[in-house]
């Protein structure tokens, strides 16, 4: 097969959609005195505005480097400037924080972007600028944001759809076309700008080198860098080529002299202006952009094609056609081989979207931090403050990959705990980039030299739950399985890393010493009373229910790395047996607190909370029932004997601690009552309480909604949970989708939607509960219908109602599309999925980032089929059952 086969060769990779689809607003192009990101570069300025750290553009394409950029701008005639890039609100401007307010869909690709599909639909009215930022800008958190669609603009279907589709001949030949359909009907016209500019890297007084682009040809665009194999750039369709520079415009934005006399803004003041004083005469420069000026009648459609190649073609467009549609074919023919149990075409519709977007969602990021914080030379100095700004306790930091993004418009830095579960759906396409991804973060110029991961751009020393080791280890199966041959270099190097992050968790993040762990936000946001990264008055921490789960569950997914590394290196069995321990000593410290032995485990709710300590020993519980209280059931582990018996040293040591520490062996569920098939179970829960959580966690008037497990309990909808400390009354509602609290900025909300990777934890974790426990092991699902199942039919249904986000109702509706008819039932729009950051917690509406397919596409994964053990064995391609034993 033939993209599996260049999955090999990563000169494949050199060019794909590594372009941001918004650079202004980011840490890393802010460098204002105090650190106000939002404005020091915005929407408007970044028209005029040379970045120094990256590139943003319309589905747009670059090497690995982003030396040099492609994208395409449109303008309608009608807009006061080209659009050149996707317009969104700051996190000021939304009354639920930043938002993209632009409709476009990832609906193709393929690992190694030989081929590659996208959709944007391009209004043929003015553009209502000023009307999103006015009229979101008035509404309360209580209301709805103002959308696109809201404003009438797709009214009378007066917008173009414009697909753009890439194609790769070679590694440095690359096809572009782009069919433009009229959907409206009348005449409308539409200005097309293929771009293409080199990423300015001689403005900060590193080095002069300043590469060129120049044409003698309307339809050839002559490229000249010393570390690029492309040379030309091909239109079949072109009137004129347009040259400027990628400079700022300092005579606009800042009344000071301008580097060149061609700016970045030169093309769209040519264009919206018809100043031809702004493109430079001479036919060459930075920048520069094929012009295209057609007029669409009523529905019609047309196709324009363009070139980049690092050949002297005579006829650029002659294998065109051919090229394009072996591509596709290559791709429909590796789909259908992931796709190959899957049983519906809607079923596969969604999962191929799903990938789309994780693989659009790469992106080129650049950051060094050191440098960020001097300042340039060729720069004005920056403010004495800015040397105590933001990260500046990672100077060590320097980011030059390709890495894959939350959302390339909302959240274009990555995020660490985001990205690994993002690893999980990449290993079924591409494991190598998986790997790839979760060793970078172990890096040394990622990785503080004191062992944390940086959490994301705003704010690196923030903690994020540990799951890298989770992720490492269930990336290595996956990637074992389809390669038939472990990849032992990757796990141990990984291995060696995890211990160093281990570590930097016990020495910061355990307050007391004891094995309670506090964490602080934990990635959840606004999920408890008040910012758990907040330091409490006198004294007082706040115990964690969640930071401690999170620990027991990176301690287990250590200790199974070390044993799968003991099978081949006897040496790792002492590593095991350490994390072994630490795991019980965790376990311990859960019911064992201090001198009054304090269990966060609540036995008169029978339920996992947070608590305040004091400085005297004592305990109060935050009575609040979240998913707080459900992370316990990720420490789980299943080890059957037949490991344990081909690590001798690790069993002897194993037998010894049960032996002689009976405290701690009370935690190991019964050790020597083993379970189906030999097997041994360890764990945070034993069989009471898991039914306990899970008797909360499957009723419907709590945890369970219809498309998953809300992340706050329904029964604070009509009764806030409310409560004093220290004077100040804290209240919390259950809000099913966008937050009303301005907490981390209020553009997100974990007091009741449904999030999908502590979903798809949930459901490993009653995979690996149903492989120890058997079907034997009943619980009433739903609660209080007297109905009962197994850990693993509620596992499955869990997946089932996580699908039905997405897939087609009996209705013919996708429930992520929300109240919106046109959405739901227009041929145009229906079938493009939109992966969203969470959802409605009883509708199942998308809420919050609009392209957050990062963790969100674990629907990828959630929509593979499951096999029995005997299709395992027989079968080459299928994948792998999701329990906690995977196949040698």
């Amino acid at each position: 097969m033939k993209e599996k086969q260049r999955l090999s060769d990563v000169t494949w990779k050199k060019w794909g959609p590594y372009v941001s689809n918004r650079e202004w607003g980011t840490v890393r192009e802010d460098y204002s005195p105090d650190g106000t990101a939002w404005t020091y570069t915005n929407h408007d300025i970044a028209e005029a505005k040379t970045y120094r750290w990256g590139e943003e553009g319309i589905c747009g394409i670059c090497d690995d480097f982003q030396k040099l950029v492609f994208s395409v701008g449109f303008w309608n005639r009608k807009d006061k400037i080209v659009k050149e890039r996707f317009f969104g609100l700051a996190n000021k401007q939304g009354n639920h924080g930043e938002d993209v307010k632009e409709y476009f869909y990832y609906l193709d690709g393929t690992p190694t972007h030989s081929y590659m599909k996208m959709l944007y639909k391009y209004p043929q009215n003015a553009f209502p600028y000023d009307d999103l930022i006015r009229i979101n800008g008035e509404r309360s958190r209580q209301e709805p944001e103002y959308e696109l669609i809201d404003t009438g603009i797709f009214d009378r279907n007066e917008y173009f759809d414009i697909f753009i589709e890439y194609a790769k001949e070679s590694q440095d030949d690359i096809l572009v076309k782009l069919t433009v359909i009229n959907k409206s009907g009348k005449e409308a016209p539409l200005v097309i700008l293929p771009t293409l500019w080199f990423r300015n890297t001689w403005s900060w007084g590193y080095n002069d080198y300043r590469p060129q682009m120049n044409s003698e040809d309307a339809q050839i665009i002559k490229i000249n860098h010393k570390d690029l194999e492309i040379k030309n750039f091909y239109a079949r369709q072109s009137e004129k080529v347009l040259f400027c520079d990628n400079e700022t415009n300092n005579e606009r934005l800042y009344q000071s002299s301008n580097a060149s006399k061609y700016t970045k803004d030169g093309i769209n003041d040519f264009v919206i202006n018809g100043n031809s004083q702004a493109v430079n005469p001479k036919d060459s420069g930075t920048k520069a952009s094929f012009f295209i000026d057609e007029t669409f009648k009523a529905g019609e459609t047309k196709v324009f094609e363009f070139r980049l190649s690092d050949k002297d073609l005579k006829d650029p467009f002659a294998d065109f056609e051919a090229a394009f549609h072996l591509r596709q074919q290559e791709a429909d023919e590796f789909y259908a081989d992931i796709q190959c149990g899957i049983k519906t075409d809607d079923e596969k519709l969604v999962q191929r979207q799903a990938f789309a977007g994780m693989l659009w969602n790469k992106m080129f990021y650049h950051y060094n931090v050191e440098k960020w914080l001097k300042g340039d030379p060729g720069e004005i100095p920056p403010a004495k403050s800015r040397a105590k700004i933001r990260n500046s306790e990672w100077k060590h930091l320097n980011n030059d990959h390709i890495i894959s993004m939350p959302d390339k418009w909302e959240y274009p830095w990555y995020a660490t705990w985001d990205l690994a579960f993002h690893t999980i759906s990449f290993s079924l396409i591409d494991p190598g980039f998986a790997k790839q991804q979760l060793k970078l973060f172990l890096f040394e110029w990622y990785m503080h030299p004191n062992g944390q991961l940086p959490a994301y751009e705003w704010d690196f020393s923030d903690v994020n739950p540990p799951v890298h080791a989770w992720a490492v280890f269930r990336v290595f199966k996956i990637d074992e399985y389809l390669n038939r041959k472990p990849d032992l270099e990757f796990l141990e190097s990984a291995f060696q890393k995890l211990l160093m992050n281990f570590t930097w968790w016990v020495n910061k993040k355990d307050h007391n010493g004891n094995n309670i762990f506090e964490g602080g936000f934990l990635g959840l946001d606004n999920i408890g009373v008040f910012d758990r990264n907040a330091p409490l008055p006198d004294g007082e921490h706040l115990e964690q229910s969640d930071g401690t789960s999170w620990m027991a569950m990176f301690a287990l997914n250590m200790m199974r790395i070390a044993l799968e590394l003991a099978l081949y290196n006897t040496i790792y069995e002492e590593m095991a047996m350490k994390f072994f321990e630490h795991f019980l000593a965790i376990a311990n410290s859960l019911d064992n607190m201090g001198e009054e032995c304090f269990s966060l485990w609540d036995e008169q709710d029978e339920f996992f909370y947070d608590a305040i300590a004091s400085n005297d020993g004592n305990h109060m519980y935050l009575k609040l029932r979240t998913i707080v209280g459900l992370i316990p059931m990720f420490a789980v582990e299943v080890i059957d004997d037949e490991m344990i018996e081909k690590l001798p040293n690790f069993k002897a040591r194993m037998n010894w601690v049960l032996e002689n520490k009976p405290e701690l062996a009370a935690l190991v569920s019964h050790w020597e009552v083993k379970g189906d098939e030999s097997k041994h179970l360890l764990s945070l829960l034993r069989g009471h309480r898991l039914k306990r959580l899970l008797s909360r966690m499957l009723d419907p008037n709590q945890f369970l909604s219809d498309y998953g497990v809300r992340a706050l309990s329904k029964e604070y909808e009509e009764n806030p949970y409310t409560m004093t400390v220290n004077g100040t009354d804290y209240t919390v509602k259950y809000m099913p989708a966008e937050s009303d609290s301005g907490m981390f900025g209020g553009n997100s909300n974990w007091r009741g939607p449904i999030w999908f990777p502590i979903n798809f934890l949930i459901i490993e974790s009653l995979q690996r509960f149903f492989f120890y426990y058997s079907p034997d092991f009943l619980v009433e699902f739903p609660t209080g219908s007297g109905k009962y199942a197994n850990l693993d039919e509620i596992a499955d249904a869990l997946s089932h109602r996580l699908s039905k986000l997405f897939l087609m109702d009996e209705n013919g509706k996708r429930p992520f599309n929300g109240q919106y008819p046109r959405f739901q039932t227009d041929p145009d729009f229906k079938d493009y999925i939109l992966f969203y950051e969470y959802f409605h917690g009883d509708n199942g509406r998308g809420a919050g980032a609009s392209h957050q397919t990062g963790w969100t596409g674990l629907i990828a994964k959630i929509l593979m089929p499951r096999f029995s053990k005997k299709q395992i064995a027989e079968s080459e391609t299928e994948m792998p059952e999701d329990s906690g034993a995977e196949k040698k």
